[in-house]
């Protein structure tokens, strides 16, 4: 398993990773791309000047974490116009950090299973992994007491195998912030 990731000598971000990793990385990665398709584009006019016609919070409760209201409960009106000017662009924003790691997940990446980042990739794959450790930490419903949730579950139960896949996000996550 992945100890998670290093800076080279060169001064660059590393990861190794086995196959069953990255196919575990790249499955969550397409699932995300997937959710946020799910998003109306709007009039494609308003969205290259960054603008969305959507204005409501999205029913799936992965999608409202991942694009949450401005100003909640305090400004209903705010928080209409805060999505309409913010949405798309964060959106777009998700979508290329996500892209970006399933690039550096697709095809060979050595024989040895090293993935090697620049800066900019780097930056990318620390929100990619953040999105899904939001996306996998809402569908869990991840709070303070889930780990004392996780030593009461057996090896057996679907869930276990899904918390440790959130553990090893948070490790990756937590080693990539380390790297930078």
């Amino acid at each position: 398993m992945s100890r998670g990731f290093r800076q080279d000598s060169d001064k660059r971000i590393t990861l190794e990773l086995v196959e069953e990793e990255a196919a575990i990385l790249r499955g969550l990665t397409e699932q995300l791309l997937e959710l946020m398709s799910r998003l109306p584009d709007g009039d494609p006019g308003l969205a290259e000047l960054g603008i969305s016609e959507n204005t409501e919070v999205p029913d799936d409760p992965v999608l409202a974490r991942l694009f949450p209201d401005g100003y909640q409960e305090e400004d209903p009106a705010a928080a209409v116009e805060f999505r309409r000017y913010t949405e798309a662009s964060l959106r777009d924003g998700k979508r290329a950090a996500a892209e970006t790691m399933l690039k550096s997940l697709s095809g060979d990446f050595g024989s040895n299973g090293k993935i090697i980042l620049d800066e900019v990739e780097a930056q990318a794959w620390l929100r990619a992994l953040n999105d899904l450790r939001l996306a996998l930490g809402t569908r869990l419903e991840i709070t303070e007491d889930s780990y004392e949730r996780l030593a009461g579950l057996d090896w057996d139960d679907p869930r276990y195998a899904m918390f440790a896949i959130y553990d090893w996000l948070t490790l990756l996550q937590d080693t990539l912030v380390s790297s930078l």
